[in-house]
């Protein structure tokens, strides 16, 4: 059966515990998202919690949000396509800047559950001047990828994604980056990219999963989908027709979360985290002259 059709919506649950994750942190609407999609239970998020593993996921997944808005904001460009978002309202968070032209996609369950909260969102003093947009979209399923952009105004464009690549094997990722090129070379702009992700040995680093993880990362091949180095990972984007702009550098002091990881790790495994070494990185790619 062809990717295209592919069944993904397995990956939705991941979406919904990564929210309750990100609610610990500064991730504009984070918190709001997470209220309300524990209704009718209260989110209580807590922050005491004795487990540096979570602590350095938070951590984590903070510092890769904040990541695309630092090249993001670099850009000069209003037209912005967010692929696969999951619970993120990024798009909601930036047209409160007069000119920003957003569309946000996932796949149609998560985008209906999506608008649905947007509502509620929405009605919590939201002042938008910026246009913005959630549609469906299946990131490998071209023509309709093409009929997303060509609702866009004239003019360069930037797409973003965030945990997308990781789902996909090398085909899935070969042909993704096809459809994209093929849009950046007709309309000018920037690809930025946080899954650029490499293998580690979890064991060594003593970040062992819990069983759902387990059973979540076995079941979608995580692991054997990421990159082996990030150098194997910039030359499949240059064989792909892309360069790397610039990468984005992380600080951890501006993130909300590291307080509540120093508070609740011993100094034991947060030398074990320091010494684990980068397995992430987020790109600005651009197209090849």
């Amino acid at each position: 059966m062809s990717s295209t059709y592919r069944d993904f919506r397995t990956i939705s649950p991941s979406a919904k515990s990564l929210l309750l994750m990100k609610g610990h942190t500064n991730i504009p609407f984070a918190r709001q998202a997470a209220e309300l999609i524990c209704l009718p239970e209260k989110y209580v998020p807590n922050y005491t919690r004795k487990d540096f593993r979570y602590w350095a996921r938070v951590l984590h997944f903070e510092n890769r949000y904040f990541s695309i808005d630092q090249l993001l904001s670099e850009l000069q460009i209003n037209n912005i396509l967010e692929l696969s978002s999951g619970f993120s309202f990024r798009g909601l968070d930036k047209t409160k800047q007069n000119g920003y032209y957003y569309i946000d996609t996932d796949l149609p369950e998560m985008a209906e559950i999506k608008n649905n909260f947007l509502e509620a969102l929405s009605a919590d003093s939201i002042n938008s001047t910026g246009k913005f947009k959630i549609l469906p979209l299946n990131a490998l399923d071209e023509v309709q990828f093409a009929d997303v952009v060509n609702s866009f105004p004239e003019g360069e464009i930037v797409i973003v994604n965030e945990g997308l690549l990781m789902y996909l094997d090398n085909n899935e990722k070969e042909k993704l980056c096809g459809i994209i090129h093929k849009i950046l070379k007709e309309r000018g702009g920037y690809w930025i990219t946080a899954d650029v992700y490499i293998k580690r040995e979890i064991e060594r680093l003593n970040l062992i999963r819990d069983k759902n993880e387990e059973k979540f990362f076995a079941g979608h091949q995580i692991e054997e989908k990421r990159f082996n180095s990030f150098e194997e990972a910039e030359s499949f984007f240059k064989k792909a027709g892309f360069v790397v702009d610039k990468e984005a550098q992380t600080d951890h002091t501006k993130l909300s979360s590291l307080k509540y990881l120093l508070e609740n790790t011993s100094t034991e495994e947060l030398q074990n985290l320091r010494s684990s070494g980068k397995v992430q990185a987020t790109w600005r790619l651009k197209v090849s002259d």
